[in-house]
């Protein structure tokens, strides 16, 4: 049976754990999101259409999966009590391969479901929010288990995942400020305006001047990253150790883990649970 959670004394517990964590967690989600920032610059190099820029916005995205799954090992380590050192970030390479494929499921999984209409695509996110964290946990487990585990857990759990993100809706609206503005009307009309002035104006600039030469896309995801980055130091760490206290709990009250699981499925399909 599901278990009504304490959201302020979850708040707190996490943030005392990362208070007393022997790794920074300010300076870990430093390092998490400056290298997400980085990898967002890496498409605008100029390149050549072609096999090379595929390959490399391929490599950009698994790396952005890696140190997701890194940032959420470093979590579980500080939940445990243990000493997690900035490599954790990259130790979701010993299972590439599986974070991959899980990841694309889950992607199919929730697009199929929102086909539907959007409401059973949301309630499919959070069916599913669990997915990662048991793999994270338990590497060896298949793919289509991390599913089903999830599935599991997340009964009963689904709205308060969804209070739990709304109680951080101000953070993450603080943290999307620069976003908003660059991809608003505002920015448009307003940097559209100035370039077609200064182009009026200034007989040597060509009528071609637009906004992007006043303020380059790549300015935009610098001040974007830099922007979200020092945001996030200040409340990401303790949403995800919130989250992972969620998926304790969740783990704790459904019976089901890998190894349940396991033992579920020899006595028959009917002990599992469904997608």
């Amino acid at each position: 049976m599901a278990e009504l959670m304490n959201r302020r004394a979850l708040k707190a517990e996490s943030k005392q754990m990362l208070a007393d964590a022997q790794v920074s967690p300010k300076a870990m989600t430093a390092l998490y999101l400056g290298l997400l920032l980085a990898l967002n610059l890496v498409p605008m190099i100029p390149q050549e259409a072609g096999l090379l820029a595929t390959f490399i916005t391929i490599l950009v995205t698994l790396m952005r999966l890696i140190l997701s799954a890194g940032f959420v090992l470093y979590c579980m380590a500080i939940r445990r009590g243990e000493r997690a050192e900035f490599l954790t970030l990259f130790d979701g390479f010993a299972f590439v391969g599986k974070i991959i494929a899980l990841n694309i499921v889950l992607f199919v999984f929730v697009f199929l479901w929102s086909m539907l209409f959007l409401f059973p695509g949301i309630i499919a996110m959070y069916r599913y929010r669990f997915a990662l964290f048991n793999l994270y946990e338990n590497p060896e487990i298949g793919v289509m288990e991390a599913l089903a585990l999830s599935s599991r857990q997340t009964f009963g759990y689904k709205m308060q995942l969804f209070t739990l993100d709304l109680s951080y809706f101000g953070w993450t609206l603080l943290a999307g400020i620069p976003s908003i503005f660059y991809s608003g009307s505002f920015y448009q009309d307003t940097y559209l305006a100035a370039s077609e002035y200064v182009a009026s104006t200034i007989s040597f600039v060509s009528p071609e001047f637009s906004a992007a030469a006043i303020m380059p896309a790549v300015v935009w995801t610098l001040v974007i990253g830099v922007w979200d980055l020092v945001v996030s130091m200040f409340y990401y760490p303790n949403f995800q150790c919130v989250e992972l206290a969620y998926f304790e709990t969740a783990k704790r009250t459904s019976g089901f883990n890998a190894d349940t699981f396991r033992r579920n499925r020899r006595n028959g399909p009917d002990s599992m649970g469904g997608f």
